[in-house]
């Protein structure tokens, strides 16, 4: 990418070379000028003011010329103030000439083409004021002879003079103009290459570090405190696999899977924070949170989604030789977690630190196969819409006291009446009943308790 960005920024800096300020190009201009000057002189009767106007012209376009080239720190400013200085001095020049009709049209046309190329309409203006102040000057000096002058000898050096001039720049534009032509062409394969490498480089950086980066906003990256939801997963059982495959067969497995649940976590908005061989870390409500509540709901409808989807990957590896099912553990948990960038100045990771970060992989490996375990907080968050089994309190490594857990089972508008588990929560009333973890021995038990509870509620209600 070093060697594709120097070559970028070399054309960029070849383009914006492409420019009508040229210095030698300008001194044909002062030049032009000296020579109607000197073309006007009459040596038997000399008029001191023409000569000393055409050795001011000749030094001044000599001087001007070495400044530009050699001193000037802001070369571009400094031409645009001689080129404000030429069209003074060319004022000047026309006065002393008595305003001959052919170099005088010749000159003003000359002052506008040489200030619009150089700087458009405000320039022009600009220049024409120092015209006109030219003139101007001329006038305090000596009054001009308001006589019409057909002399050969004044129009043919005019007219040479800016004939060449025109000519030089018409030669230069059109040796710019396959230079830029050249380089656009270069830039445009740079620009492919950049797009198609760029295209691969998003592949390994999650959306909100490519955003930022290609936008140039690298510092937005900042560390702060977010409650989000993180999804832990992995294949049970994979690292044995592993060593029982052949290495393409393995390759092909893995691709398969990860494209898949790769493919279901970008349809639920969530991002990929990173890939652990058959592990999988996705985040939500970082970068496109819709709310707690909803990243929380979207996070475990993508569990269940992958859930679902193993069943359709398990046929397909069947193909591949593997017998026995793979399955996949999954855990969740919502909570206040650092989210920004980590790293070296050399190395920088953009991911989520914290205790529940922690708590959502360990999750995961407490999970049975095929299971999605998820903490309390994410429990609470969608246990309107999703089914979930209560499985108590588990110790948990690097935790000191119990975690309360539960099992997503389904949305509740896909279980249908043929359900083992009734669950209702109101205020003043709250139930949960899993019939297939009900003992025999305590059903007379629960039976008579709701027995209780139901002609309770109907006394107080005809009360």
């Amino acid at each position: 990418m070093s060697d594709a960005s120097s070559n970028t920024a070399m054309l960029h800096a070849d383009i914006e070379d492409f420019s009508f300020r040229q210095h030698h190009i300008r001194a044909l201009v002062c030049f032009a000028a000296a020579g109607t000057s000197l073309s006007q002189i009459t040596w038997g009767s000399p008029e001191w003011s023409l000569i000393s106007i055409t050795v001011v012209l000749v030094l001044y376009s000599v001087a001007s010329y070495i400044y530009l080239k050699r001193y000037s720190a802001n070369p571009k400013r400094s031409f645009d103030r001689f080129i404000t200085t030429d069209a003074a001095l060319i004022g000047l020049v026309l006065h002393f000439t008595h305003f001959s009709l052919l170099p005088s049209i010749l000159f003003i046309t000359m002052v506008q083409f040489n200030s619009l190329i150089n700087g458009g309409l405000r320039k022009c203006a600009a220049d024409d004021a120092a015209l006109l102040g030219g003139m101007a000057i001329g006038f305090f000096i000596q009054q001009p002879q308001w006589v019409y002058t057909d002399r050969l000898e004044i129009s043919s050096v005019s007219l040479v003079g800016i004939f060449a001039y025109f000519c030089a720049y018409g030669l230069y534009a059109h040796k710019r103009m396959k230079k830029l032509d050249a380089h656009i062409k270069k830039l445009s394969s740079e620009h492919t290459l950049y797009k198609l490498r760029s295209y691969k480089l998003a592949r390994y950086l999650t959306p909100t570090v490519w955003k930022a980066i290609n936008e140039g906003k690298e510092k937005t990256l900042t560390t702060e405190r977010k409650r989000v939801t993180v999804f832990f997963s992995d294949i049970q059982g994979f690292s044995a696999l592993s060593e029982e495959l052949e290495a393409e067969t393995l390759t092909e497995l893995l691709n398969s899977y990860l494209t898949e649940m790769a493919r279901i976590a970008t349809k639920h908005k969530g991002t990929i924070d990173k890939f652990m061989g058959d592990a999988v870390m996705v985040i939500f409500g970082d970068a496109q949170s819709e709310g707690l509540k909803m990243d929380c709901l979207r996070c475990v409808s993508m569990a269940i989604e992958m859930k679902k989807k193993m069943k359709e990957l398990q046929a397909r590896w069947v193909s591949l030789g593997i017998k026995n099912p793979m399955l996949i553990r999954m855990g969740i948990n919502t909570g206040f977690c650092t989210v920004g960038s980590f790293g070296t100045s050399h190395y920088m990771d953009y991911t989520v630190l914290g205790t529940h970060v922690n708590l959502a992989s360990r999750l995961e490996s407490a999970a049975e196969p095929g299971e999605i375990l998820i903490s309390h907080d994410t429990w609470s968050l969608v246990k309107d819409v999703v089914m979930c089994r209560d499985k108590g309190e588990i110790m948990v490594k690097g935790f000191s006291h119990a975690v309360r857990v539960y099992q997503v089972v389904d949305f509740r508008k896909d279980l249908g009446t043929d359900k083992s588990w009734l669950e209702l929560n109101t205020e003043g009333f709250s139930m949960h009943i899993d019939l297939d973890k009900v003992r025999n021995y305590e059903k007379d038990k629960v039976l008579d308790i709701l027995k209780r509870a139901t002609e309770q509620l109907k006394d107080k209600s005809i009360t």
